[in-house]
């Protein structure tokens, strides 16, 4: 099978869209597919990427005021790449911008286009312009009734979607790396290093922009015998260093690195209210790590109340602060949590993930030719 994979995002972004296109790509290619993806081009990366098939680069311009986030610009490299693919199925990740183009592109040259629904753009719009939210929707809906089909990678954004008049919308959620994370990295040197007086270490792990909402820890990082320790970058940093100013602030880390900082905390804490998925949390979980979460969107699926870790309600920092007060002084509890974690995610592996969406291709494909036989 031929498909082409256009992405609004790729690595080196480090991000859900990127990862979850790069893991893509990964698993056509051990299918022996033949995917290309076509992803924004970002200042001094290297066109492939250490990626397991080619990679077209399109222009694109920085965000203002998230230069983080690239977005692609009109060109006439991405139809060309899908019509010289030879492409059975374009995969649409994230279609905001380019996977629109792309969206319309397939459209022009008679093929099926699947799109993954993976950012929640009304969420976005309330917090970054506090209206928006029917636009953002109109768009959304507009964009996804046009693909063969959506797929949702939880069943919180399946049901919204469906709410908001999407058709055609099957659940397809995210695959964990359990091998790269896993309990018996945990490293008491670096604990020692980021906890010097032993202190219980809590971790936040993701972008640090207002949707994220890290703020919500400020309350968690006045509790005694508690550090908060943050890792990832973004145009919220510096305020949020004012905010917690005892807490440590690792930057960005990526791959081994990171898993060994995940399997080295005592509770995962993640506050953003606007997750489809929330793979950081299934990454916690896969190092065995207790979860405290938001109950709405992805953790929904991903968090088993009272099994897991504890769901507490959005946007509440008392809340957030009570749960990981109520594990503080609790080991057996946090170690309960972590193993029912872990043992959670075992099997939602990329591979099994991968085989999955292999399988909705077919289904499309076999659609389409159940379509012209008629």
């Amino acid at each position: 099978m031929r498909v082409v994979i256009v992405t609004e995002s790729f690595p080196p972004d480090v991000n859900g869209v990127a990862h979850c296109a790069l893991q893509t790509a990964r698993h056509l290619a051990a299918r022996g597919h033949s995917p290309l993806v076509v992803a924004p081009q970002v200042a001094g990366a290297d066109p492939g990427d250490g990626a397991p098939c080619p990679v077209v680069r399109v222009p694109s311009l920085p965000l203002p005021g998230y230069p983080q986030v690239r977005v692609a610009l009109p060109s006439r490299r991405l139809a060309a790449a899908i019509a010289g693919h030879r492409a059975d199925v374009v995969h649409l990740a994230g279609p905001f911008v380019l996977g629109v183009r792309g969206m319309a592109a397939a459209a022009r040259l008679g093929l099926p286009a699947v799109a993954v629904y993976q950012t929640d753009l009304a969420g976005y719009a309330r917090t970054y312009m506090g209206a928006g939210e029917a636009a953002a929707w109109r768009r959304i809906r507009s964009v996804h009734t046009a693909a063969e089909l959506t797929l949702a990678p939880s069943g919180a954004a399946l049901r919204d979607l469906e709410a908001h008049g999407v058709p055609r919308v099957r659940l397809w959620p995210r695959g964990v790396d359990t091998v790269r994370f896993r309990p018996d990295l945990r490293d008491e040197a670096l604990r020692r290093t980021l906890a010097p007086d032993g202190e219980l270490i809590v971790g936040y792990v993701g972008r640090l922009a207002p949707e994220k909402q890290v703020e919500l820890l400020a309350e968690v990082g006045a509790l005694p015998g508690v550090r908060v320790v943050i890792v990832g970058d973004g145009p919220s940093r510096p305020a949020l260093e004012r905010v917690l100013p005892r807490a440590s602030f690792l930057g960005r880390r990526t791959g081994d690195d990171l898993a060994r900082i995940f399997a080295s905390l005592d509770v995962f804490a993640h506050t953003g209210p606007f997750e489809t998925f929330c793979q950081t949390v299934q990454e916690a979980m896969a190092s065995g790590v207790p979860v405290v979460a938001p109950a709405v969107g992805g953790p929904l699926d991903l968090v088993a109340h009272g099994r897991t870790g504890l769901l507490v309600p959005p946007r509440d920092a008392t809340a957030v602060r009570d749960a990981v007060w109520s594990m503080a002084a609790d080991p057996a509890l946090r170690a309960a949590y972590g193993a029912a974690g872990r043992a959670t995610v075992e099997g939602r592996t990329w591979a099994a993930v991968g085989d999955r969406l292999i399988g909705h291709y077919d289904d499309v494909l076999a659609g389409r030719r159940t379509a012209v036989a008629a």
